[in-house]
């Protein structure tokens, strides 16, 4: 709130001629709510901390890697420069709205009753958006260009300028496309766009890997000098040749990319203008239709109906939810299609076995933060649950929802698997190990959803996967689900593997018990730190 009175009465000092608004205000406005969303949780602290760390091991490790394209040769170090930098700008562009959607702390609508002139919030707004450990991370990877490629002083400052223009062009085009998109990323319909188009970003993910296991790429340098070839005089190729250039070229250069940011930039306000004086779509109303699920009309009333009911709906309506299948089946479909066409891989049952198993880990991935979506509406449980059963019959109903989607499709992608690996019959152990997985998987996350709740926020998009300031956790949440989950999975996954197909019956109990483990620890674990629990739940976003 500080940082908010700050921007206000400055913009207000401003409207008098005594103070004008700088960038500095919106970098003080990003750091004061970074920092008042850690305070008072030791659990956010440790995801902050987590993340600090994984940037500055990202950035450290990219940065070398990068410098040390001068040990290759002038040509290939050039060709894989040019790669890398189009790879960050994409990057750039299309990962805010596929992975993370708009940054909380800079959505423009935040900010539209601020007394400030456009230009002012576009400036304020980009060094915000610099102002970060990621984005430092990704400038020192691109940096590491210069030692790899400039040569001579002049080469030197002149690599630099183009990194930097560079770096600049990546940020406005982020900001260009999510101000662009903001109004259409807070309404339901562009959240399913989203949820539908993160399909064929995974599937572009897995191209390289797909091209190499079919035996497309007999000449990797073939390949990367063509590639490089088609990129060379995109705004990331003629970074890369003035940074390697280091003469009229690269001056040549450096005057293009700084045309490319100041038209960008232009875009950028023209559509930071359009968005602050447009409705938010995201407050209308919208119909209502009640329905009855199969458990509905199954199960008895009572709790547990009502929170597998719950959760399904969740699932059909709630573009958070159907990303993580979509995403389950793209990556199984790919690894199946992949491991098929890899002469040189394994054969037999492991064809099958391996992607559906792959397929239940991603998909039990998705109970690690199980009251997230109930958000400051968790409150209601502290009226009806009053034992640590109230609680696990709660846990029980969100298995049981998750269970009805994920049973039969885990059966249909380990039958696709089995088709494509030759025998049919291989999905009876993929099936039965995949259960197990998933059981495995389910018990775990009912452990990381009381121990490293996080808040998933209502709108924005698809892919917000938490309040500001609990990134760290809800990746530490998703990795150790991850890691977890894989472990306990070992011991019915690897016999499965080499060829003793029948660990794969007594594989279901082991998931089933182990889901079962998991729910009775987690009900004792909520019922002791229900405050908690709801306080960071309801964080706000």
């Amino acid at each position: 709130m500080t940082g908010a009175a700050d921007v206000a009465g400055a913009g207000g000092a401003a409207g008098a001629g005594a103070v004008r608004v700088g960038p500095m205000v919106f970098v003080r406005l990003k750091l004061r709510l970074v920092a008042g969303n850690l305070s008072g949780s030791t659990e956010r602290l440790l995801g902050f901390v987590f993340t600090v760390i994984a940037a500055f091991l990202f950035g450290s490790i990219g940065f070398l890697l990068t410098a040390t394209l001068r040990l290759a040769p002038a040509d290939v170090a050039l060709d894989a420069a040019i790669v890398v930098f189009t790879v960050f700008l994409v990057g750039w562009a299309v990962v805010p709205l596929l992975a993370f959607g708009l940054d909380d702390t800079l959505d423009p609508s935040r900010l539209a009753l601020f007394p400030l002139r456009t230009g002012q919030l576009a400036a304020g707004m980009f060094a915000a958006s610099v102002t970060g450990v990621w984005p430092l991370a990704s400038l020192a990877v691109t940096a590491g260009a210069v030692v790899g490629l400039a040569t001579g002083i002049g080469g030197v400052i002149l690599g630099l300028v183009a990194v930097l223009l560079h770096f600049a062009l990546c940020v406005v085009l982020s900001r260009l496309v999510t101000t662009s998109l903001s109004g259409i990323l807070r309404t339901r319909r562009g959240r399913d766009v989203l949820a539908v188009s993160v399909i064929f970003f995974i599937l572009a993910a897995q191209l390289p890997n797909l091209l190499l296991n079919g035996g497309l790429a007999a000449d990797p340098m073939a390949v990367l000098h063509g590639l490089a070839s088609v990129l060379s005089w995109t705004p990331s190729g003629i970074a890369a040749r003035s940074v390697a250039d280091g003469g009229l070229m690269a001056v040549a250069g450096a005057a293009l990319l700084a045309a490319l940011v100041a038209g960008a930039g232009w875009l950028w306000i023209a559509a930071l203008r359009r968005a602050l004086v447009s409705s938010d779509a995201s407050t209308q109303g919208a119909s209502v239709r009640n329905s009855q699920g199969l458990l509905d009309r199954i199960l008895p009333d009572g709790p547990l109906a009502a929170v597998a009911g719950k959760e399904l709906k969740y699932a059909r309506r709630d573009p958070r939810g159907r990303v993580g299948w979509f995403a389950a089946v793209a990556v199984t479909g790919v690894m199946a299609f992949s491991m098929h066409g890899n002469d040189a891989g394994a054969t037999g049952s492991f064809l099958a076995i391996l992607p559906a198993c792959i397929g239940a880990l991603m998909i039990s991935i998705q109970g690690c933060n199980a009251f997230g979506i109930d958000g400051r509406s968790l409150w209601t449980n502290a009226v009806a649950y009053g034992t640590d059963r109230d609680w696990r019959t709660d846990i029980a109903g969100r298995h049981l929802a998750m269970a009805t989607i994920a049973v039969p499709l885990l059966l249909v992608l380990a039958t696709v698997a089995a088709l494509l690996a030759g025998n049919v019959t291989w999905a009876v152990p993929a099936t039965l190990t995949a259960w197990g997985v998933l059981g495995a998987g389910l018990g775990v996350g009912a452990l990381t959803s009381v121990l490293t709740p996080y808040t998933v926020p209502e709108r924005l998009n698809a892919f917000t996967g938490a309040a500001p300031g609990q990134g760290g956790i809800a990746f530490a949440a998703s990795f150790a689900a991850l890691i977890g989950t894989g472990l306990l999975a070992l011991p019915i996954v690897l016999p499965v593997l080499f060829g003793l197909t029948w660990v794969g019956v007594p594989a279901v109990a082991y998931g089933l018990l182990l889901s079962w483990g998991g729910r009775r620890v987690a009900g004792k674990i909520a019922f002791a730190r229900y405050p908690d629990l709801l306080k960071a739940t309801s964080a706000a976003t």
